[in-house]
């Protein structure tokens, strides 16, 4: 199965409304950057079992660790959780980078380091996180 498969098939999974905001996100981030790379994380570890929510990913980056590992990853990725949707943006050095810029303009949303959480499109301006996004995907590294 392809990535863009996985990915239709993990947004026809979700229950009606939240299918139509997942497909909504979806397509704003494919807008932003048709030509990106798409991944799709079903969120189980190398023995199968589950460990987090799947997650669509888009966007490449090289992330370092702490221990001075780095590997491939996606800049921005869409999940569905149980109590709504989340956007993580990753990349970013500065931890209050979000929170800072986006945080008080998005409206009912919560902002962590790299995750934006909310319950439904209608909570959050689309506008100022459709330009978080676009923000993340042009650059190589934060």
């Amino acid at each position: 199965m392809t990535v863009k498969q996985q990915i239709k098939e993990y947004i026809g999974s979700q229950p009606e409304g939240k299918r139509a905001e997942l497909e909504a996100l979806h397509q704003l981030v494919l807008k932003i950057d048709p030509g990106c790379r798409l991944w799709f994380l079903d969120g189980k570890n190398s023995e199968g079992r589950v460990v987090s929510n799947p997650n669509i990913g888009y966007g490449s980056q090289q992330l370092t660790y702490a221990n001075k590992t780095s590997r491939e990853f996606y800049q921005v990725g869409l999940c569905a959780t149980k109590t709504g949707i989340s956007v993580y943006i990753l990349g970013y050095k500065d931890k209050l980078y979000l929170s800072k810029t986006y945080g008080k303009k998005l409206g009912k949303a919560t902002v962590t380091g790299y995750c934006i959480n909310f319950k439904t499109l209608a909570d959050v301006d689309l506008d100022v996180l459709a330009t978080a996004i676009r923000n993340r995907l042009e650059q190589a590294e934060g």
